[in-house]
């Protein structure tokens, strides 16, 4: 079965704060229905200082998601580590591991934007090294022993249920990241489909003599929304992707590369594009059909502010039109 997962950033660029709690509070439920109908992985991440309200604490709401469900597995894709103190870090995800059965994914980026490094406080010429010192004090944190962090001998409790570490991917698309994961025997996960990279991390990682695995993201991953009238989505609701596209492909200039990148200036040229796409049930059905084995179907129910009860619609028939064929 294909891996199916909905994804939440909580995007919504006209919000009140009671409006965004709403919000907030039918991303819950709909990470519950989710839960309860079948689907992989519930998707969050990670951006500081956008005035759309875009998630800046991908962590407290992880924890609202792993205590809202029961079974789903939650990803974090991606935690800015340099952005956190490496202590604090792995406390938490030793928590949230520890309370959730082992059910949460953190994806480890460096991100690309400076001006979230600037508005937190840290230095962004020193992302390298403030990442290297992050990964190494989380694997050396959970295995509960004392070791030296920063001149002195600390020891961090509790520790985690998953052994023998929460799990923990290193993302990003360049050689240095790779390199990273190839060298701390840490799985990779490229940002698009870079075979080069992948070929790249683990010729390192015979250098290094250390054990991972990369997963590699689809050629083609679109964003979707289901709807039983895609001409009509388009129309009403299209203005919705086109302003997430352009939010998220003005961050990502230079050598910065994404599964899911659009350089659509207009709703028609981005459903041409098909970066982000609108589709009915048995489209995406057969877009499951064509993945095959690697498939990924990542469904985007409240994307750039979408209505609520549109994004309802979208996840029902996900659940009710979709998943049943996917099983049989």
């Amino acid at each position: 079965m294909p891996v199916t997962v909905v994804r939440l950033n909580l995007v919504d660029p006209d919000a009140t704060p009671r409006g965004l709690s709403e919000r907030y509070r039918a991303a819950l439920e709909m990470a519950a229905f989710a839960d309860e109908r079948g689907v992989s992985t519930l998707q969050t991440e990670e951006h500081h200082g956008s005035p759309d309200n875009w998630l800046p604490a991908p962590l407290a709401f992880a924890g609202t998601l792993l205590g809202a469900t029961r079974r789903i597995t939650v990803t974090v894709s991606a935690l800015i580590a340099p952005l956190y103190d490496p202590l604090r870090l792995a406390e938490d995800l030793a928590v949230l591991d520890l309370a959730s059965g082992g059910r949460l994914i953190t994806v480890a980026g460096i991100g690309y934007r400076p001006e979230e490094y600037a508005a937190l406080g840290t230095d962004w010429k020193r992302r390298g090294a403030l990442q290297d010192e992050a990964l190494e004090t989380l694997l050396a944190a959970w295995t509960g022993e004392p070791f030296e962090h920063r001149g002195r001998t600390v020891r961090i409790t509790p520790r985690p249920y998953t052994r023998p570490h929460p799990p923990l991917l290193i993302g990003g698309s360049s050689q240095a990241a790779a390199r990273r994961a190839a060298r701390l025997g840490l799985p990779f996960f490229p940002s698009a489909h870079l075979p080069e990279l992948e070929a790249y991390y683990h010729a390192r990682r015979e250098e290094y003599g250390t054990e991972g695995w990369c997963l590699m993201p689809p050629a083609a991953t679109p964003l979707l929304h289901l709807s039983e009238d895609p001409d009509r989505a388009w129309e009403e609701y299209g203005t919705h992707l086109l302003y997430e596209a352009r939010r998220y492909a003005s961050w990502q200039q230079g050598t910065v590369r994404s599964a899911v990148r659009s350089r659509a200036e207009d709703v028609a040229a981005l459903r041409r594009e098909g970066v982000y796409r609108i589709v009915t049930p048995e489209e995406c059905v057969a877009l499951a059909e064509e993945g095959g084995e690697m498939a990924s179907l990542v469904l985007h129910p409240l994307c750039g502010g979408m209505p609520v009860e549109e994004g309802w619609r979208s996840l029902r028939l996900l659940a009710e039109r979709v998943l049943p064929r996917l099983k049989d």
